[in-house]
């Protein structure tokens, strides 16, 4: 049995490392998933001077160590647990890593900022419970 967590470090992420680590037992595997933020190179933009790729760098290394620490904490308590930092189209990537990882549930956080903003800019977690075909489980942000 294997869950995928969907992480943007928000407070919201230490909520979904609650839940999941309170819902699952020794046999289930966790995949914590981060995304990065997309290489210049990778869509169509020049990269600049070399101080903006080292400061991309730097935060892709700070998130990478954010993210396994994560990792490690519920490793610590007992859990199987692997940190994956990946880039792609949010939802899509969500899906294509739970199919990947044979996952059956997907925990994501839910911000709350109400239906104009969900409108306008969209839904992580309202895109990934209208296309899973494998349970959702959305942890909503405390005073949501």
């Amino acid at each position: 049995m294997n869950a995928v967590v969907a992480m943007d470090f928000s407070a919201v992420s230490e909520q979904q490392l609650t839940v999941i680590g309170s819902l699952t037992s020794e046999n289930r595997h966790i995949y914590l998933l981060h995304f990065a933020e997309p290489n210049p190179d990778f869509v169509g933009f020049d990269t600049g001077p070399d101080v903006v790729r080292d400061q991309l760098a730097q935060q892709f290394h700070r998130e990478h160590e954010q993210i396994q620490s994560m990792a490690q904490r519920l490793r610590d308590s007992g859990r199987e647990a692997t940190a994956l930092l990946v880039q792609g189209p949010t939802v899509d990537t969500i899906l294509r890593q739970a199919e990947k990882l044979e996952a059956d549930l997907i925990v994501v956080g839910s911000h709350g900022h109400g239906a104009m903003y969900d409108m306008l800019v969209g839904s992580i977690s309202a895109g990934v419970i209208r296309r899973s075909t494998v349970p959702v489980l959305v942890v909503p942000a405390r005073g949501s």
